[in-house]
């Protein structure tokens, strides 16, 4: 198995120390993994590759692989969100930049770095088009503390991805506002329904977003604060702006992204996202997160 990074001297550090010191600290890097700052060697010598990169590289990154790949190369990823400016899917992302040949999966679910890395038992989905693919890579995934479940629904399973990662902030907001259990709880149950109904507009199944990469990454990203995203909220409920309080996360804050992403694939296909629309509403600075809550609550009473 071989790592490799855009930058050559984070690379060179972890390969000094077989610790990721900023992102990943206390966590070894096993032997067996080598690291290598050559793509083309890396893709050359590999025929399954996972790709993990933030929404906004997914593009380019596979833009980059696409002259290096071989025959019969498999690509996985673990982004999440929609893609800005064309509210395109990972999945639909990697069909126009490689084409129909090459097999693709996608990985998601309710995993939090530190935990995984530790050993904690973890579940997660493997979702791909080519049921024979995601099985194979579930099974090489999968170990005594690491399970991978297998899926055909890619759109939900990305819906899901990215849309948990926009609630989660407002999970934040409610919480960082002292709003309690009872709101937040009304949050993430109402925020699943949203996240149900774009999907389901989108083509996926309702049932997907009842498992590990739908219910379960919801509740995981809103409740704890391993969660950038809801450290993000939190965050906004001080009174600190969305630059401010990225930056002191120093990490990309995906649903930051994602909320005005969302909203534009909500609008085009005549969608109801109260939820998501606030959260938009308080990252674009035209409503507070106090009025952002008393807004959904004052909405107009309906059957559930």
């Amino acid at each position: 198995m071989t790592l490799w990074g855009r930058s050559a001297a984070d690379l060179q550090d972890l390969a000094t120390h077989r610790i990721n010191r900023r992102y990943l600290p206390g966590v070894t890097l096993p032997e067996s993994v080598a690291l290598d700052h050559d793509l083309p060697r890396v893709v050359g010598s590999h025929h399954e590759l996972i790709v993990c990169v933030p929404s906004h590289a997914f593009r380019t990154t596979l833009a980059a692989l696409r002259p290096t790949l071989g025959a019969g190369t498999r690509i996985a990823w673990a982004t999440k969100g929609f893609e800005q400016g064309t509210g395109r899917l990972p999945h639909e992302v990697a069909g126009e930049e490689l084409g129909s040949a090459v097999p693709v999966a996608v990985l998601s679910g309710p995993t939090f770095a530190r935990e995984v890395g530790a050993g904690l038992p973890t579940a997660m989905t493997v979702a791909a088009s080519d049921p024979a693919f995601a099985a194979s890579l579930a099974t090489r995934l999968s170990d005594r503390t690491f399970r991978a479940y297998t899926s055909d629904d890619m759109i939900g399973v990305e819906v899901g991805g990215a849309v948990k990662n926009v609630l989660a902030i407002g999970a934040g907001i409610s919480d960082g506002l002292g709003f309690g259990a009872n709101t937040r709880i009304a949050l993430i149950t109402r925020g699943l329904v949203e996240m149900t109904r774009l999907g389901a507009a989108l083509g996926a199944r309702a049932a997907t977003f009842m498992g590990l990469s739908g219910m379960g990454d919801l509740v995981l990203t809103c409740t704890d604060d391993q969660s950038r995203n809801r450290r993000f909220g939190l965050a906004l409920a001080r009174g600190e702006t969305a630059v401010d309080a990225a930056r002191r996360i120093g990490q990309v804050v995906e649903g930051q992204f994602a909320a005005s992403a969302v909203r534009a694939v909500a609008l085009r296909l005549s969608l109801e996202m109260p939820i998501c629309e606030q959260v938009y509403r308080v990252l674009e600075g035209q409503v507070s997160p106090q009025d952002a809550v008393m807004a959904l609550m004052a909405r107009a009473l309906k059957p559930e």
